[in-house]
């Protein structure tokens, strides 16, 4: 079972490194139900619908206890901030006894079908209620009868004598018409000009109509009047193909384990699906709102065509107001919507259209706002990502990477031919133990989280500081030679000034002992050696009356090394 549940590694299980379940990863919510099928594990996704809503869970639980094999899949309703959703669950019985239950929003698929549903069933009512009228008309081929209700909005009596070619579209005119037809005409689909000057389809059956010596006299026949139902046809198809569409979008965002790589596939989508030069996807920055209640966006995804600068008062308007935005920079036509997830903005939508192209009609608007839905979604799928990537590298107490994060990017630097003369700082706290047992371990957490701070305070990009466990603390300086590092360790000393406050006591003063190794490229030094001549100088600071530093003596290579990295001639 752990095989199959299990991957990666974890800083919020215990210890520094630990199982992230496919539960936890899963983009949806999950959970895994022990044999008493009671909740062993759940994801946050999860944990809000059973805090929003707890009477799903037992309706998925009868289920799975009533079945005998692989129970396949259920959907029930939810109940959450956003109204009533659909939530299919696939269960997967486990060797345990238990269930892995997987979930899927299925809302948006049974409104579209709803919505589908009530199209249809209106279609239908439009047929029933269409009215036919029944027509002749005589040798001059002029109408010389009309059934009552009239025609096209037109009383019976205003037809009687006028020639139906005056009723067709100007660019009908000479087109073959059934009041005059020759032969047999059968459901013959034609347009003509209502009362009011509107097109109106109308589909016609009809006879033509021969005297005795077999000239033609005239010819009858009904019409029915099926306007409506030729808009709404094409209007349901352009329903269909806008459904295609987004469904494309949807399981383009959904199926992508990296969120990052679907908002890049998806904004070459939904350029492609609104006949687009081009779309980009902003993010909203992390922190939230700026001054004034602002959300600043920044860039997270684009595809196409040029777009001339894009300033912030355009991305102003279009994350803080309401609705779609539609502008124009210069030759380039527009439109924008925020990205919403629980009510709360998250991002931006921009499309573009370059030269004379057609403007946005309904249903590129529909389309965009659709998209601009998921684009939503799958904004705070990646922010649970980035979260779930923070927990595995940090150290929960002081934010600094954690042992095996620090090892693997330590291993990286110093795997760069380039990287030039680099230090490692061995960090140790002096009298940490009495703060703990004098102050308790509350006032102990306090001194670690305030050595955080000293140790990310000035660091440089590329610099790693990291916390190795309990008061070990390491510091890693890249492109920093002997007295730089000196520095930087006087500099932490010094910071420790104000921090007495935290002390123990006078007699047992809080302090750094600091060990500095140096670090010269092409020597083959492995990063265990490394951190040994760091630790072994922060042990002699420790012995020279703490609150100092230390300096390591130089790496010395073996022949052997020194063989290996020479190139051969």
């Amino acid at each position: 079972m752990d095989l199959l549940l299990t991957t990666g590694t974890s800083a919020t299980n215990a210890g520094p490194t630990g199982p992230v379940t496919l539960v936890a990863l899963y983009p949806g919510p999950a959970l895994r139900l022990d044999a008493a099928l009671a909740v062993a594990e759940a994801n946050a996704e999860a944990e809000d619908m059973m805090d929003s809503d707890p009477r799903w869970l037992p309706e998925l639980r009868n289920w799975l206890s009533g079945s005998s094999v692989a129970p396949g899949l259920r959907s029930v309703p939810v109940e959450s901030l956003r109204g009533i959703m659909i939530v299919e669950w696939a269960g997967v019985p486990l060797p345990d006894g238990g269930f892995l239950l997987l979930g899927r929003d299925d809302t948006l698929e049974r409104q579209l079908r709803h919505t589908l549903t009530e199209s249809r069933r209106r279609y239908k009512d439009l047929v029933e209620v269409s009215s036919d009228f029944a027509w002749e008309t005589g040798p001059d081929g002029t109408f010389v009868f009309v059934s009552h209700k009239g025609a096209l909005g037109y009383p019976a009596d205003a037809l009687i004598g006028r020639d139906p070619r005056s009723l067709a579209l100007e660019e009908a005119e000479d087109l073959p018409m059934p009041f005059d037809c020759r032969r047999a005409v059968d459901q013959s689909e034609l347009w003509l000009k209502s009362a009011d000057g509107t097109p109106a389809c109308i589909v016609a059956s009809a006879l033509p109509l021969f005297g005795p010596q077999g000239d033609w006299i005239g010819a009858r026949g009904v019409c029915r009047d099926v306007t409506e139902q030729v808009l709404r046809s094409n209007e349901l198809a352009r329903i269909r193909y806008r459904e295609r569409l987004l469904g494309h979008i949807v399981h383009t965002l959904r199926d992508r384990l990296d969120a990052a790589e679907a908002l890049v596939v998806a904004a070459t989508e939904t350029a492609r699906a609104l006949s687009a030069d081009g779309c980009r996807i902003y993010r909203a920055e992390e922190g939230g709102a700026q001054g004034g209640g602002r959300v600043a966006l920044s860039l997270v995804a684009e595809f196409g065509a040029e777009l001339p600068e894009v300033g912030t008062a355009l991305l102003d308007r279009i994350a803080n107001g309401e609705g779609q935005l539609a502008d124009r920079l210069g030759h380039v036509q527009l439109i924008g919507e925020r990205t919403e997830y629980r009510q709360a903005v998250n991002g931006a939508l921009l499309v573009w259209r370059t030269g004379d192209s057609e403007p946005w009609d309904d249903d590129d608007r529909q389309l965009m706002s659709g998209v601009a839905d998921h684009i939503g979604i799958a904004h705070a799928h990646l922010a649970y990502q980035e979260r779930l990537r923070r927990l595995s590298e940090r150290d929960g107490l002081t934010g600094l990477f954690n042992r095996r994060t620090f090892f693997e990017r330590l291993e990286e630097s110093i795997s760069r031919p380039d990287s030039g003369p680099s230090a490692l700082l061995y960090v140790d706290l002096d009298n940490f133990k009495a703060v703990n047992d004098l102050h308790g371990h509350q006032q102990g957490d306090t001194v670690l989280k305030a050595i955080g701070t000293l140790l990310t305070t000035g660091v440089r990009p590329g610099d790693l500081p990291g916390r190795l466990g309990g008061d070990e603390f390491v510091l890693w300086l890249g492109r920093t030679d002997e007295e730089k590092a000196r520095i930087v360790a006087d500099r932490l000393l010094n910071g420790m000034r104000d921090l007495a406050h935290l002390s123990a006591s006078p007699e047992k003063p809080l302090g750094l002992s600091i060990g500095i190794a140096v670090h010269t490229p092409g020597r083959g030094e492995t990063v265990r050696e490394l951190t040994d001549r760091a630790d072994a100088a922060m042990y002699d600071a420790k012995k020279s009356g703490k609150g100092h530093y230390a300096l390591a003596p130089v790496f010395q290579a073996s022949s052997s090394d020194i063989s290996a990295a020479e190139p051969a001639p």
